[in-house]
């Protein structure tokens, strides 16, 4: 109930900044999946959910379902202040996937939920009807049918993976993660047919390539390890065979005609542009070795101690702060060689976790030895997807922030802020949190186990990081929006002391939606 109480305040909150139609519409379906999650939760507990989702934490709608559409909504009214118009009817076309796809997942619900819940059935008819009137009055015919191939992907993809994946997703991540891979495979697809328009920057067209490569990649492997043993030398050489064919023969044709350059020679050259990319390279490049350091000490310990020994809390924060060193000199000195690293690094957690899952010789098992020590009761699934989930928050406000509507490379007011919004709510507000709250904690929030001490330190924690971003990213000018700023972070910290879904993943969103807002 708090949970939903501190969603409810923040769809509010963008409603009254907003005031438009689809803010209306946002808090209509805000209502109907506040009342649908418990349908939800009710046949998690019974095992009625069609497929299995993961345990220990509830379905997640309604937190999960606000997120598509306020992006959406508050990318609007930047563009549209900004004059763009070509990005403002995309805004509209997100906001109204996002609804369009909450909805499907609430009628979902509804549907196999017996008896039938009467009182529910006639709120989700009620804002699915608000919702559908005003896309019909917003929405052109092209942008209709853009939203309805989305959901048309959405529903596949979700029959597929929540099949071959059991118990990976709470119904919110899946609506999340699933929705926003089939929103990229929509625009990589759109942007491909119209690639004579020549619009678009390479680095965005390197991020669609990108998600939907190893995404393809994965459901490719994961139908032909149905019928092969894939722990064998044979299937092995396969894989990395088969991999490099789909990446030399499709993924890198694929990029060309959309840059309508060399994929790699134009990578090359941007990664070595000028002398500040190379210094941030290096020093990315001994960071992430110096992860790869705990993780070894940290399984040489194991060996040492027990084989029962796993990484405490505070030990799988050390990764939060290396991502925190990672991420603020790139979003100060170079946001676009940010955006592509974060890109090739997503890539490359993602292709280590198929060789992890499938034990694809000669790494599979040493990675399965090794990651073991780091899983947590969130990977309860065949994935470990935590740290992924890791990389996304601190890369998605880079990822998503409208560059285009923003002249001189940042927003006005708190708006400046949005790409530090992962640093700051999971870099440096969960890691505080964590690490205070566990050792110091004493007063614990009602029905958590999270503590009052922790939250309050995570709050002045992120104050304090505010200052310091104003003293070292001149770019940033917060225009005296500081009490916006403070309701921000206050609100997305209780969202943290409250939520089970995964943190790491909706956080970062939500700061960022009130940030823009």
């Amino acid at each position: 109930l708090v949970e939903s109480l501190l969603v409810f305040i923040i769809v509010l909150s963008v409603h009254a900044v907003v005031w438009d139609r689809f803010s209306w519409c946002t808090v209509a379906l805000a209502v109907q999946a506040f009342y649908v999650q418990f349908k939800w939760d009710r046949l998690l507990q019974l095992g009625g959910a069609v497929f299995q989702f993961r345990g220990a934490a509830n379905s997640g709608l309604l937190p999960a379902s606000m997120v598509i559409p306020l992006l959406g909504v508050v990318m609007k009214e930047r563009c549209r202040a900004a004059g763009i118009v070509y990005f403002e009817r995309f805004g509209i076309v997100v906001a109204s996937t996002g609804m369009l796809l909450a909805l499907f997942l609430s009628v979902l619900a509804v549907g196999i939920t017996k008896p039938v819940p009467t009182n529910t059935c006639i709120l989700t008819g009620i804002a699915g009807s608000i919702i559908i009137y005003t896309m019909k009055h917003s929405l052109t015919v092209s942008e209709v049918i853009e939203v309805l191939e989305v959901l048309l992907i959405f529903v596949y993809l979700s029959m597929i993976l929540l099949y071959l994946l059991p118990r990976c997703f709470t119904p919110g991540e899946a609506l999340l993660v699933l929705g926003g891979v089939s929103f990229v495979l929509n625009q990589l697809i759109k942007r491909s047919l119209n690639v004579i328009e020549g619009r678009g920057d390479p680095i965005d067209f390197f991020l669609l390539v990108a998600v939907v490569g190893v995404v393809l990649l994965g459901l490719f492997f994961t139908v032909l390890f149905i019928f092969l043993d894939s722990g064998t030398w044979i299937s092995s050489m396969f894989f990395h065979m088969m991999t490099a064919v789909l990446g030399l023969g499709v993924i890198l044709p694929w990029l060309y005609r959309l840059i309508q350059r060399n994929p790699l020679f134009w990578l090359l050259q941007f990664l070595f542009q000028t002398q500040t990319r190379l210094y941030l390279l290096v020093y990315w490049t001994f960071l992430a070795a110096s992860a790869c350091g705990v993780v070894f000490y940290q399984n040489a310990k194991r060996s040492s101690e027990s084989k029962k020994h796993q990484a405490s809390t505070i030990t799988r924060k050390y990764f939060h702060f290396i991502v925190v060193a990672t991420y603020v000199p790139g979003l100060i000195y170079d946001r676009q060689l940010l955006y592509v690293a974060a890109v090739l690094c997503l890539a490359v957690f993602i292709f280590l976790e198929y060789i992890r899952y499938f034990r694809i010789k000669p790494f599979g098992q040493t990675l399965r030895h090794l990651l073991s020590l780091f899983l947590d009761e969130r990977d309860s699934g065949p994935l470990i997807l935590t740290h992924i989930y890791l990389l996304l928050g601190m890369s998605l406000p880079v990822w998503l922030f409208p560059r285009s509507c923003a002249p001189k490379g940042t927003l006005p007011g708190a708006g400046a802020l949005v790409p530090y919004s992962g640093v700051l709510a999971v870099g440096v507000g969960d890691t505080i949190a964590s690490v205070f709250g566990s050792t110091m904690g004493e007063i614990k929030w009602p029905g958590t186990k999270k503590t009052f001490e922790g939250t309050m330190t995570a709050i002045f924690a992120q104050i304090i990081a505010v200052a310091l971003i104003l003293i070292f990213d001149s770019s940033v000018n917060l225009n005296s929006s500081y009490a916006w700023i403070l309701a921000s972070v206050s609100l997305v910290s209780l969202l943290e002391a409250y939520t089970t879904q995964i943190d790491n993943l909706l956080l970062p969103l939500y700061l960022q939606i009130m940030l823009m807002a």
